[in-house]
């Protein structure tokens, strides 16, 4: 009986500081994609320069962080399956803690020339390796832990993390620029970063404090940790399952990406308050966080592939009107277009992925092996495009490309879900033998 009472409560504790982890985490991350679209290109890049052109150096940045993604998890994904998952997550947050803290100490290039974006792309590339390790840990520490029938519902708390992270950076961007804009160019701009010194503390002390991974002591146990890098027998022994988890990636990152990220510059280049856009997302964040669950819980009732292919295809089904919203300039409609994509479409794919993803690996190399998948397709997602967004907008001067680029996205995921498999060869059930 008392173990019965202990593993629910353990389980809580787990959530609790996954999501807090997971949430400091990832508003540093998407402190940069925000910064990226307001503030990065007048201040980094030479006076003078097209405002377009300079947001899009400013996303090539962005890019740079993703591009270094999948290093961390080669990484990390070594460490956490060598050495376990809560030591690798611990040095990851210190890492995204220190190179955020330092961005807000940059010089701009007024005052040190080009010397001001080497060094902002430096330390995105550090963000880029920790966050590259985050994911995969994060979601583990969780699905590694859950009963084996809550696995979908469990996981799901991995991404809540990722959607407070951004409310976090959103909200503090948010007042910030309620101050003047001469001191919101100057300085203003600088605190969310600088905050991150106190999340930072937080962060570690709670990280510190987790219990491992049950499933990683029990293949430990059962001396199933190899002594050869685990990246080698993932590509080896898993490939298939690499480019099924790549193919998962590309419309929930490359579609969330564009909803967070390029929505706020197409509004600066349209004419629309990117304060209304800033509302709109902070709104369908706060809203995703919760349907993130609902999808994760329907995921076990349901079926994985089902629940991820509602989002896919609603991808698509919202490619144009997400945009005909935008251009009414009327924020009800700009709200409406931001829940559409987010707590619905996108939801659907990113409650869903952490179980799904994790059940095409085995223990003993599942953490490299969902870092592999997840963080490269990231590179072609999330990173290139916004900047592939930025440039289809900035070549045509309407969003009728971007929207077939989102529809391209669609399409690969969902035949990505018909090539997996019904049957779950390596669904999470040791954690409730």
């Amino acid at each position: 009986m008392h173990a019965h009472c202990e593993q629910p409560r353990s389980l809580r504790r787990i959530v609790v500081a996954s999501v807090f982890g997971n949430a400091l985490e990832w508003y540093d991350f998407f402190l940069y994609g925000t910064a990226a679209a307001l503030v990065f290109g007048p201040l980094f890049f030479p006076p003078g320069t097209d405002p377009v052109i300079g947001t899009l150096g400013a996303f090539a940045g962005f890019a740079v962080g993703f591009v270094a993604r999948p290093l961390g998890g080669l990484i990390f994904g070594h460490l956490g399956d060598r050495h376990g998952r809560k030591n690798a997550l611990v040095i990851t947050l210190s890492m995204m803690g220190g190179a955020t803290f330092l961005m807000g100490l940059l010089p701009t290039f007024e005052q040190v020339g080009y010397l001001a974006p080497i060094c902002l792309v430096i330390l995105r590339i550090v963000q880029g390796i920790a966050s590259g390790g985050e994911w995969g840990g994060g979601v583990l520490m969780l699905s590694e832990n859950a009963p084996a029938k809550r696995v979908g519902f469990y996981a799901a708390w991995s991404q809540l993390g990722v959607s407070g992270g951004f409310v976090l950076s959103a909200v503090a961007f948010y007042l910030v620029q309620m101050l003047p804009e001469p001191d919101f160019m100057s300085w203003g701009w600088r605190l969310p970063f600088l905050l991150s010194i106190l999340i930072f503390g937080v962060g570690i002390y709670i990280r510190r404090r987790l219990p491992e991974s049950r499933e990683f002591e029990a293949a430990v146990a059962k001396n199933e940790v190899q002594a050869h890098p685990p990246a080698l027998q993932v590509l080896r022994e898993h490939p298939k399952a690499v480019l099924q988890a790549m193919g998962l990636r590309v419309a929930e990152n490359g579609g969330a990406y564009i909803f967070l990220s390029f929505s706020m510059a197409y509004a600066k280049f349209t004419g629309l308050s990117t304060q209304v856009v800033l509302i709109g997302v902070m709104l369908a964040m706060t809203v995703e966080a919760f349907s993130i669950l609902f999808w994760g819980w329907l995921s076990d009732r349901i079926g994985r592939r089902a629940v991820y292919a509602i989002g896919s295809v609603s991808l698509a089904l919202f490619a144009f009107p997400f945009f005909w919203l935008m251009d009414t300039h009327q924020p009800l409609l700009v709200y409406l277009a931001l829940l559409l994509g987010l707590p619905f479409s996108h939801a659907a794919m990113i409650g869903t992925q952490p179980a799904l993803m994790g059940e095409l690996f085995p223990t003993h190399v599942r953490y490299t092996g969902l870092a592999m998948g997840h963080e490269i397709a990231s590179i072609f997602a999330g990173g290139l495009a916004p900047l592939a967004a930025t440039a289809l907008f900035a070549v045509y001067r309407d969003a009728w490309p971007v929207s077939l680029m989102l529809v391209f996205f669609s399409v690969i995921t969902t035949l990505t879900l018909l090539s997996i498999s019904r049957n779950r060869p390596y669904a999470m059930q040791e954690a409730s033998a």
